[in-house]
């Protein structure tokens, strides 16, 4: 994710954003389904938890066109903790406690493994609000490094604090840091690159597993299990599974730079468009459909691209080809998921900039989350770009409390659907560490 830099400074009031008058008819129609059927909906969850546990924390990247609120995004190694609702600390700590209780019972002492990019102070911001949030919750806790450094480094951060990183090493099958030996490694590092070395057969619990890496995850194979997931919900709650679930493709190997797999996903992206068309039809959906295409694995919106028609995938020129051939840490795009494009008709601020909410998860529990902004983007663009800004979401109280006789569309029920989605999705991703465990010890 890009969700590391600061908080932005907008003119706005202390509300969700505004939803366009033309989208709200359809909006209320899914926000009520989740509402009336609330009872229902917590039960099954319920359910499904006790078969499959929860990843150790994730965030979900939504969109909201009205008639339509999907995941596009789900990130197991989530970055922004320092953009969240400050308020709402309290429930974070007693999420991490559970997480923790779930992960390692034992524990008394964390070690964060952040991302490589240590320069990257608002980043760093996120990493020193974990480590803070950790200590909150009763774990003593480090910070350690995968960088090739002798001695311990200190970053002055953007909002005062001091953040130490240490350089780790490896004793038998064990992780310490200066004589630290923590019960528990949390990994804050998706492992685009690869599995780290110093990371393997060691005895501590590592969460995430490593194999929830992105050397190892698919895009397709998660929404899979979403799709999955939403139809089953969908049925429970009498909803067209659409309107939660965007519809996806594979369009297996592509090399872009060699031009290798483009009549294949010309074919795909022309098979999505009039799929997505038939859709609107059905529902007098006036807007022009588009399908996002995507590295099947990765984050940062790295290896993005918005196609409207198939003369949009043909024949793209060198700086476009060079743009979707490799992704973070310079791994290179040999799948992409087709994915259908969904609008983010929600607006913040007098000047109407395009915004989509980003939901944050430790265990089980939704615990906070902000809305994306991208002043120079359109409401069918990439927002997770260099320039993107973050708002922390207006909650008065925690969005697992819907607000049954208010009105469905109000600031608390929008934010309890937006949770109900958002825990589908990482139901999605439980479902993803249930496979790609196999036969590894899972957490218990």
């Amino acid at each position: 994710m890009t969700d590391n830099q600061s908080a932005l400074q907008l003119d706005r009031t202390d509300q969700t954003p505004e939803l366009a008058a033309t989208y709200c008819g359809p909006l209320l129609m899914i926000e009520s389904h989740i509402i009336d059927n609330r009872r229902q909906i917590e039960a099954w969850f319920r359910e499904q938890w006790r078969r499959t546990p929860a990843p150790f924390y994730a965030s979900v990247d939504l969109r909201n066109a009205g008639y339509k609120l999907g995941p596009v995004d789900t990130n197991l190694f989530p970055a922004g903790f320092n953009n969240l609702n400050h308020s709402f600390d309290p429930l974070v700590v007693h999420a991490i406690q559970s997480a923790v209780e779930h992960a390692c019972p034992e524990a008394r002492g964390m070690l964060i493994i952040p991302e490589r990019h240590t320069r990257n102070l608002y980043y760093l911001e996120s990493v020193a609000t974990m480590a803070d949030l950790f200590e909150m919750a009763g774990f003593e806790t480090r910070i350690g490094s995968l960088e090739d450094i002798d001695a311990a480094q200190t970053f002055d951060l953007p909002s005062g604090r001091k953040l130490v990183q240490h350089p780790i090493c490896r004793v038998g099958r064990r992780i310490e840091v200066d004589g630290f030996s923590p019960c528990t490694i949390v990994l804050n590092n998706d492992l685009s690159g690869g599995r780290e070395e110093i990371l393997e057969d060691i005895e501590q619990t590592v969460v995430p597993p490593t194999s929830l890496g992105w050397w190892n995850r698919s895009k397709f194979n998660h929404f899979s299990h979403y799709q999955s997931l939403s139809q089953e919900l969908a049925e429970l709650i009498d909803l067209d599974p659409w309107h939660l679930s965007p519809m996806i493709l594979d369009c297996g190997q592509i090399d872009f730079m060699k031009r290798e797999g483009e009549a294949c996903l010309e074919q795909k992206v022309g098979e999505m468009l009039e799929a997505i068309q038939a859709k609107y039809d059905e529902l007098e959906i006036k807007e022009k459909p588009f399908v996002v295409i995507k590295a099947d694995a990765g984050t940062y919106g790295m290896g993005v691209m918005m196609a409207q028609s198939t003369d949009d995938v043909v024949g793209l020129n060198r700086k476009q080809r060079t743009r979707m051939a490799a992704s973070k840490e310079g791994r290179g795009i040999n799948r992409v998921l087709i994915q259908e494009g969904i609008y983010s008709f929600e607006q913040l601020g007098s000047n109407g900039h395009v915004a989509e909410p980003v939901l944050y998860m430790i265990d089980r529990h939704v615990v906070g989350g902000f809305y994306r902004v991208h002043t120079k983007k359109g409401q069918s663009e990439n927002l997770n770009s260099p320039g993107a800004e973050f708002v922390p979401l207006p909650f008065t109280q925690p969005c697992v409390l819907p607000a049954p006789d208010a009105s469905p569309d109000s600031d608390q029920n929008r934010l309890y659907c937006y949770g109900v989605v958002a825990r589908l999705a990482l139901l999605a991703a439980a479902r993803e560490q249930q496979d790609l465990l196999g036969g590894e010890d899972e957490p218990a």
